[in-house]
């Protein structure tokens, strides 16, 4: 099967299951995403997105379906990519994320990263845009 079967041409959104959306959309806020849409739905629900400033994939911060509103905190698999690594981890310790204590420097062809954990548990990466 093809791109030109599906019509698939990108990845729009990823979704991260958030019980309390208040608090995750002012936690991406405190280290610059954007929330570009909050739309209620279903009644009781809200559909909430953040972007990185110059991003055109966001995250989908989502309840959890209902009966499970229990959320365990899971990697995201998410990475984020910054120019300056350093001023990053910064930023975000500034900010009161849970960050790892220190960049971590492996070395060519690995990019300089770092962790972080947004205020469900939930882990994402920064790495360091490689140069050319």
């Amino acid at each position: 099967m093809t791109a030109a079967a599906t019509g698939i041409r990108q990845i729009s959104l990823v979704t991260v299951p958030t019980p309390d959306q208040d608090r995750a959309v002012a936690f991406y806020e405190s280290i610059g995403f954007q929330k570009r849409t909050d739309t209620p739905f279903g009644g009781r629900y809200r559909w909430i997105e953040v972007y990185p400033p110059e991003g055109t994939t966001g995250i989908a911060l989502a309840p959890p379906p209902p009966g499970q509103e229990t959320v365990q905190p899971a990697f995201t698999g998410i990475t984020l990519t910054t120019d300056d690594i350093d001023a990053a981890h910064a930023a975000f310790r500034a900010a009161g994320a849970d960050v790892d204590a220190e960049v971590s420097r492996m070395g060519d062809p690995i990019p300089p990263m770092f962790w972080f954990r947004d205020p469900t548990g939930h882990s994402l990466m920064v790495v360091q845009q490689q140069r050319s």
